[in-house]
């Protein structure tokens, strides 16, 4: 049994303890957090399961490490706090631990990493011989592995289209929703989100791992943004409301230029209420999935829905973000220490998995 800590116990977090506990190779032997109201409760009871783990939540983050765990599942946040973010992954990289974590985007296609983000890990991996591995759902597995693999049933390819489509009003993160995305702002706002270059920053990593997969150059990559205000104000059940006016519904474009052409292209239609945009694409169930279309022949279409926490469409993606990055901790255990990303490890089936029940 590998012995795993959840850092973070948030949105990310609570998945990472239920993923962790039901592993049939690892065992759940810490949960740090941050907030002094959490310490000392149980695991389990943090993560919703409804009974407890035994594991008790700590804060004494050196105390944790200097036990040398083999992995580590860094779950908090890093939007607001890359630095913070980049700092605590270091350390746990450092103390040879194998980290996952979708907190640091610019690692997501850690060849084309800003040096600022790259030398520090990998200077924690020559010193500590620890391992890396982050990626998330988009960006993340629904553009990687997803389009990539759909790819390949294909005779003929075009274009490789991936789109997320959700009602943010599900997303119960609402620092991230108002301030980076901008909802509920006056359209005269500047989402730090949205703003001109971030998008690629975010998103650029998962073109270039499409381009590097599929064996083509990038000419550029390029991006749109289109803004939408509410015609009425709307009333949300986890964020409350959201006026009249303000910024709606958001879509924007990713476009990974190849001969002249946007023919990579990661799309995002974001809404806080289904009447915002309505002749934007939308989801089938009116909530939020994950689109990968192939056009080329065949044209193919794949769209993922995910649940979990009550039938939340947001807590379905983080549980996949979470469960792709905990799949990989044996594979990445078995490893050479390093840096790795999406095309590196491989997405395997749910061995040892299926029909068995958490302990």
């Amino acid at each position: 049994m590998i012995p795993t800590v959840v850092w973070g116990t948030g949105n990310v977090g609570r998945a990472a303890i239920r993923a962790v506990n039901a592993h049939p190779t690892l065992e759940l032997s810490a949960v740090l957090v941050a907030n002094p109201a959490k310490v000392g409760r149980d695991a389990g009871e943090l993560a919703g399961l409804g009974r407890r783990l035994g594991v008790a939540a700590r804060d004494d983050v050196a105390a944790v490490l200097a036990r040398r765990p083999g992995a580590v599942v860094y779950a908090a946040s890093g939007d607001l706090r890359p630095a913070e973010a980049l700092a605590d992954v270091v350390r746990a990289v450092r103390a040879g631990a194998v980290v996952v974590t979708p907190a640091l985007y610019p690692l997501y296609d850690q060849r084309g990493a800003p040096p600022e983000f790259r030398e520090p890990v990998l200077a924690a991996v020559r010193e500590g011989g620890g391992s890396l591995f982050a990626s998330g759902v988009d960006p993340g597995w629904g553009n990687d592995v997803l389009p990539l693999l759909v790819s390949g049933l294909g005779s003929t390819v075009e274009a490789i289209r991936c789109q997320e489509i959700f009602d943010y009003s599900t997303y119960e993160q609402e620092e991230s929703v108002r301030v980076l995305v901008g909802m509920g702002q006056p359209m005269t706002y500047e989402p730090p989100m949205l703003l001109p270059s971030v998008p690629t920053a975010v998103w650029g990593g998962q073109l270039r791992l499409m381009a590097r997969a599929l064996g083509v150059e990038l000419d550029g990559i390029r991006e749109t943004l289109v803004r939408r205000p509410l015609e009425t104000t709307v009333r949300t059940r986890t964020m409350g409301e959201f006026a009249a006016g303000t910024q709606g519904a958001v879509r924007f474009e990713v476009q990974g230029v190849v001969d002249g052409e946007p023919l990579l292209v990661i799309e995002h239609v974001t809404r806080i209420h289904p009447d915002c945009a309505p002749d934007w694409p939308v989801p089938p169930n009116g909530s939020g999935a994950h689109r990968v279309i192939v056009e080329g022949r065949p044209r193919i279409e794949v769209t993922v829905e995910a649940t979990d926490e009550g039938e939340n469409r947001s807590a379905g993606g983080n549980a996949t973000a979470v469960g792709r990055l905990v799949g990989a901790i044996d594979w990445l255990v078995a490893a050479e220490p390093g840096l790795y990303d999406a095309l590196d490890v491989p997405l395997r089936p749910a061995v040892g998995k299926l029909g068995r029940r958490p302990r």
